[in-house]
């Protein structure tokens, strides 16, 4: 998949993949579990422990993150150690942050994806 700068019309097809990416990585606790992960396997109690979690949640979200590709779970005896998938993710979040550094607040200030929204403090829609 190319994604293209010129866009004509409605959303096209070959951009859902990559929707679907973005739309994966969309969550802060994922994005969390990405970043622990990126450090060496971990396994759920570890990352519920890290991130104050409870299981059913963290596993819900490593769920997603498999679905997608981007985890993948290695089973010891009775403990699953899960690891990320693709280096090229690392690449991706590190581009985030160099765009993020470049346009400031804009994003943090934006209605409808900014942390405030979702705390409900701007009011914007999901």
């Amino acid at each position: 998949m190319t994604i293209s700068r010129e866009m004509a019309g409605p959303p096209r097809r070959e951009l859902m993949p990559a929707a679907a990416l973005f739309h994966s990585l969309s969550d802060a606790t994922r994005l969390a579990i990405v970043q622990r992960l990126a450090a060496g396997e971990a396994r759920v109690v570890d990352l519920t422990e890290r991130l104050g979690l409870a299981q059913s949640t963290v596993s819900a979200h490593l769920a997603c993150l498999r679905d997608c590709g981007l985890v993948a779970g290695r089973p010891e005896g009775r403990q699953m150690f899960y690891s990320l998938t693709r280096p090229e993710l690392m690449d991706l979040l590190a581009a985030a942050e160099t765009l993020l550094a470049a346009t400031g607040s804009a994003v943090a200030l934006c209605p409808n994806y900014s942390t405030a929204a979702e705390a409900g403090n701007l009011g914007g829609a999901r």
